[in-house]
């Protein structure tokens, strides 16, 4: 590992600085950052290992956005990279600011703004999101000013225990995903009918343009569902992105709820294709499992995708901070619909305990 060569503590408050694509001599400069901020405990290796850091910048997983002041220390960061299953979109995250250059300053806006010019003018994504914690409404006003749209809300995505330092959250945190189109692409969805409405409002946000069709066929037996899974242990979140459906989805489903379990995951994400004419049926599936809806993806396949997510505790919705009408009331869709579910879940218990004394 590259030698520490400066401190990061010891970055004296006033200088000036210019916000600067990543360059390897930064390296050591922007793990300190994350430890200062964050702690040996930070849960990403990328940004605590600077060689890390260094092979992802190279390799084009990371692109990373600093704050640099004339002497070249680092006193902000800010990352793009790729965690949805289509790699023309990536995420904008990993965002951090020196404690003397805070308050603002405009370096986390500038940071911010710097990767989306970045993703469009040299890399060429064809679109950028972010995930806005709802611990704060910092971030949900610095995406606002910069064009993002709120399209799904992630319901308990982070644990209290990643924001210790900053003692800014009691319980797990909930995010807002937000999406901003760099490259149009109109393309044709099919919604399930049970959602019809709620996904017409997302829609109706959209800095795109789709084909509206409604999900009317039945899973099919010549094809076989394909999921692949990860597990974010330190969260205690799982994420299952349907590949492909077939008429064994519920099996599928069910198998793929057992492995997570057992390694203690508390909240499970799923990612449908919204242009599978049989959605609908793949949705009835999942709300027969408790799932309930969070929203749109746009892009997420390249075509548009549907999250859908459950939860084995109860959410911290009295926790959340919304800044902005469209967010809450897409939250009062969520938070509605995960009610219903709880009804449906009760339910199937009480009948199918009335089933085993019969």
């Amino acid at each position: 590992m590259i030698e520490d060569q400066k401190n990061n503590l010891n970055i004296e408050p006033g200088q000036d600085w210019k916000v600067d694509l990543f360059r390897p001599e930064d390296a050591v400069g922007v793990t300190q950052l994350f430890l200062e901020v964050y702690g040996k405990g930070y849960p990403i290796e990328t940004y605590i290992n600077p060689d890390k850091l260094i092979e992802e910048n190279a390799r084009g997983r990371t692109i990373s956005s600093v704050a640099r002041t004339e002497r070249g220390d680092i006193v902000g960061h800010n990352a793009l990279y790729n965690s949805a299953p289509y790699h023309g979109i990536y995420e904008s995250g990993a965002g951090l600011v020196h404690k003397y250059y805070r308050g603002g300053k405009g370096i986390f806006t500038k940071m911010v703004a710097h990767g989306l010019q970045m993703a469009s003018q040299k890399f060429g994504f064809d679109g950028v999101y972010v995930e806005s914690v709802c611990n704060h409404v910092f971030s949900q006003r610095l995406t606002k000013g910069l064009g993002w749209i709120t399209q799904a809300v992630e319901v308990d995505l982070m644990p209290a225990t990643a924001y210790t330092k900053e003692k800014s959250a009691a319980g797990r945190v909930a995010s807002l995903l937000e999406f901003l189109t760099l490259k149009p692409r109109p393309h044709r969805i099919y919604l399930p009918r049970v959602y019809e409405d709620a996904l017409r409002f997302i829609y109706s946000g959209l800095d795109d343009k789709r084909e509206i069709m409604i999900s009317d066929e039945s899973l099919s037996s010549s094809s076989k569902t394909e999921i692949n899974r990860q597990v974010f242990s330190f969260a205690r979140v799982a994420r299952l992105a349907v590949m492909g459906t077939g008429d064994d989805f519920e099996s599928a489903i069910k198998n793929e709820e057992i492995a997570v379990r057992q390694k203690d995951v508390l909240v499970i994400q799923v990612w449908l294709k919204l242009s599978s004419q049989s959605l609908g049926e793949a949705v009835d599936i999942l709300r027969s499992r408790g799932y309930f809806l969070g929203g749109v993806l746009p892009r997420w396949f390249d075509d548009d995708g549907l999250l859908m997510q459950k939860i084995f505790i109860r959410p911290t919705w009295e926790e959340m901070q919304i800044e902005y009408e469209r967010a809450r009331e897409l939250l009062g869709i969520v938070r509605n619909d995960w009610a219903e579910s709880v009804k449906r879940v009760r339910k199937a218990k009480r009948g199918a305990g009335a089933n085993g004394q019969s």
